[in-house]
């Protein structure tokens, strides 16, 4: 009788496990769906409090941490005011540093992700900040890329950050479209390990490509 109690119990607590994980997986597709849209309507900043929620009820998952801070430094990325830039971009810190906290490590995802808040501090005050920002995001690149050669997200970033580089400096569009094109066919060939990996870019790639011709 206990025995078939414990079976009993072991059935229940698996057949629940398995609904919280469908649950979230759910949540997960329905809201990595919208990034593209949020960045165009103005919902941004929602979509990140939507995986912040989830990352709070999931408490082990490190992926709606990371969509999280990806959300709110894309925010900041956009505004043309600076003004609250520094604090957006510590709030997007803070999001990264529970995933990478969960994930045990850091990975290519997370130092893209690193590299895109470096770049946000920086645009506040481009000429005061470089040597530290600026230099910062470019080794997160490349840490990226060391990471995971396969990754197209920092061949992407490296293209967008030389695009907005002005040519005195060795920036440009002429300097950023090789960048562009190498990361472009790097996302044709890309393979997110899960379906709720990181497979942003692509659009944002062809956009910034539209723009070098």
């Amino acid at each position: 009788m206990k025995k078939t109690i414990l079976t009993v119990f072991a059935i229940v607590a698996t057949v629940a496990a398995f609904s919280q994980s469908e649950r979230y997986t759910s949540a997960m597709k329905q809201n990595i769906s919208m990034l593209d849209s949020a960045l165009s309507n103005g919902k941004i900043i929602d979509l990140s409090n939507n995986f912040e929620r989830i990352a709070n009820a999931e408490k082990t998952q490190w992926l709606p941490y990371y969509y999280a801070s990806y959300c709110t430094i894309m925010d900041a990325l956009m505004r043309e005011d600076k003004k609250q830039v520094d604090v957006i971009a510590d709030k997007a810190d803070s999001l990264l540093t529970k995933a990478q906290e969960l994930a045990g490590s850091e990975n290519s995802e997370i130092c893209v992700i690193k590299s895109m808040i470096a770049t946000a501090h920086m645009t506040v005050n481009p000429p005061a900040r470089y040597m530290k920002y600026g230099k910062a995001s470019d080794n997160y690149i490349e840490k990226a890329k060391q990471l995971d050669s396969t990754n197209p997200r920092p061949v992407y970033l490296q293209g967008q950050n030389t695009f907005y580089t002005p040519k005195v400096f060795g920036g440009g569009k002429e300097k950023a479209k090789p960048y562009l094109e190498k990361a472009l066919a790097m996302y044709t060939k890309f393979v997110p390990a899960t379906d709720l990996s990181p497979n942003w870019g692509k659009s944002g790639t062809q956009w910034f490509l539209s723009q070098c011709d």
